[in-house]
């Protein structure tokens, strides 16, 4: 495909739905439950999915994903191409132009200048940016004019739809944050909490890892929206109490991430108060395994960062066997149904980047447990845990709390002691694995585990930003206050010098075979990741809110402004 096919074809502009509402407001109140708990409203804080989207509410990006995967403007009046010269010709800079008029919650106007300062803002080397890897090869961000962002690269960049594109990276008021760039970026805890933004919502009350109360946006761009004069997010519980609340207590209008087996949604089904959206996109459940050591033996600041290999997990042979005493069918079978797919690959969609990796599907326990013989691990004292050196193959494993997670963990924990493991499981309320507190020595971040176990998805339908994740200098360390998407440390030089191809390649089937070998080396050639299940996302809302349009290639929570009560 040439390359301004693809282009043109990304730069789709948003169809509006039909107005279901012609008043701000005039909708009352529309209650969100998120089972994870949001920890902050800043999206460069957090890896974590439920402060991206619940943040992506009041914070927004110059344009963002509709649910085909085509770009669409959010704060600009149009996509920039080839076509209409925001797209230079070289490939080595992209232009932006801001909608006229555009004002922040608090009044004040939009300008470029905010989005040159948050570019400043993610890319200070201080600051431990979550989402550091959307903004990989740029020289420099301009304003041109105080409605002309203009951003350069090094080298080409075939796809320039990362930086300030999709709910991971939205724009910040330069007048809020200005004083909040590197080391200082976490202790601006109002900024963090109560960001002025552009989006249809502000924030009235925020409650660490428990609620958000917000209200209509006096100053959004569409004045017939948002329909709700209030929002609420309360965070916290599991996904089934989530569910029940929406589906069957009629509590709640939405909730998110309802990760329940398939006996229990048809159960939920008959309360006959709301309905499951699902779809697939790029969610895949995998296990990381801690290129690092995180025993609690080593000095504070030290202990899983590069300077300490792991004892175990360093051995390929290991982590290999690992994957190979797993049955992934029955995770599928066990979790979700129709709902999921049995993968080896961190990237499984858009097809034309899922690599045809399919050697992990088959369970092989002989051959893990020769893979481990090889590797000098043998069960010396017949207790059935291998040992080598006097050292116990012996591995914590961690996820956070949800009851399918729960589920496989016990079931992989009792595959990995069929091979002679010993395992020790833990699990973490999801508010806290994700929310990324520096202080916490229980963020996936932080990775104070041997192995965890959890799912993301990338913005879009390109895998660059994605995969960029784990570059070497993008590792969580005491320095980046243990930010960094980087969660296991792994670091091959290759795999860098190949994602800087990437970056700079273009047509769409050459990014392809490249993306295709980036997401090799990091599951079957390496099996630093250790993919599970393909996902298909699936949420609930209640039937009496309208509007709602699952989208698997942002955020969930994309098209709030469009929500309205059904009468």
């Amino acid at each position: 495909m040439k390359l301004r096919t693809a282009l043109l074809g990304a730069a789709a502009t948003l169809a509006f739905a039909p107005a279901a509402f012609a008043e701000r407001g005039t909708d009352g109140d529309v209650k969100i439950l998120y089972s994870q708990a949001v920890s902050t409203m800043n999206a460069y804080l957090s890896s974590g999915t439920k402060d991206v989207e619940v943040g992506s509410l009041v914070l927004e990006p110059l344009a963002g994903f509709n649910e085909k995967g085509e770009v669409i403007p959010r704060l600009v009046t149009e996509i920039p191409s080839l076509e209409n010269g925001g797209i230079a010709e070289d490939l080595k800079s992209i232009t932006w132009k801001l909608t006229p008029g555009l004002k922040w919650s608090d009044g004040t106007p939009v300008t470029a200048h905010d989005a040159v300062f948050t570019a400043q803002y993610c890319m200070d080397p201080a600051g431990g940016c979550a989402q550091l890897a959307r903004y990989e090869g740029i020289e420099k961000v301009e304003a041109l004019d105080d409605l002309t962002v203009k951003i350069s690269y090094t080298e080409p960049k075939p796809n320039p739809f990362t930086a300030f594109v999709g709910a991971t990276s939205p724009i910040l008021q330069k007048a809020q944050f200005e004083k909040c760039l590197g080391a200082a970026a976490s202790t601006c805890t109002d900024a963090n909490f109560k960001p002025i933004g552009t989006g249809p919502f502000r924030v009235v009350e925020f409650r660490t890892n428990d609620t958000v109360q917000l209200e209509a946006n006096p100053e959004y761009r569409d004045p017939a929206k948002p329909a709700f004069a209030t929002a609420l997010v309360k965070g916290g519980g599991d996904a089934t109490s989530a569910a029940r609340a929406v589906m069957e207590t009629g509590e709640f209008d939405y909730a998110w991430n309802t990760q329940i087996s398939p006996e229990v949604q048809e159960q939920m089904l008959a309360g006959g108060k709301g309905k499951f959206v699902s779809g697939f996109g790029t969610l895949v459940e995998r296990i990381e395994m801690n290129m690092t050591d995180p025993s609690p033996d080593l000095p504070e600041g030290e202990r899983a960062t590069a300077k300490h290999p792991h004892p175990i997990l360093s051995d390929i042979r290991v982590r290999t066997a690992l994957s190979k005493a797993i049955d992934r069918e029955i995770l599928v079978e066990i979790g979700y149904g129709a709902a999921g797919r049995a993968t080896c690959n961190l990237v499984p969609a858009p097809e034309i980047f899922a690599s045809d990796n399919t050697g992990c599907l088959t369970q092989d326990v002989e051959g893990a447990k020769a893979l481990l013989d090889e590797a000098g691990w043998t069960d010396s004292d017949g207790d059935g845990i291998r040992d080598k050196d006097g050292k116990k193959l012996s591995l914590l494993y961690q996820t956070s709390v949800n009851a399918i997670r729960q589920d496989f963990q016990a079931i992989i924990k009792q595959w990995w002691n069929d091979i002679g493991v010993e395992v020790e499981l833990k699990s973490v309320d999801g508010s806290v694995f994700f929310g990324g507190d520096a202080g916490s020595p229980d963020t996936f971040q932080k990775f104070y585990a041997d192995v965890e176990m959890y799912a993301n998805n990338f913005d879009g339908t390109d895998p660059e930003p994605y995969l960029a994740q784990y570059t070497c200098d993008k590792a969580p360390t005491p320095e980046s206050q243990w930010q960094g998407e980087n969660v296991n440390r792994f670091c091959d030089p290759e795999y860098d010098k190949l994602l800087a191809e990437l970056v700079r390649t273009r047509g769409i089937e050459e990014r392809a075979v490249i993306a295709k070998k980036l997401n090799d080396m990091l599951t079957k050639d390496s099996m630093v990741v250790v993919p599970l299940v393909d996902r298909g996302r699936l949420s609930a809302h209640s039937n009496t809110l309208g509007g709602v349009v699952l989208n698997t290639w942002d955020s969930e929570l994309w098209n709030a402004s469009d929500w309205y009560r059904i009468k």
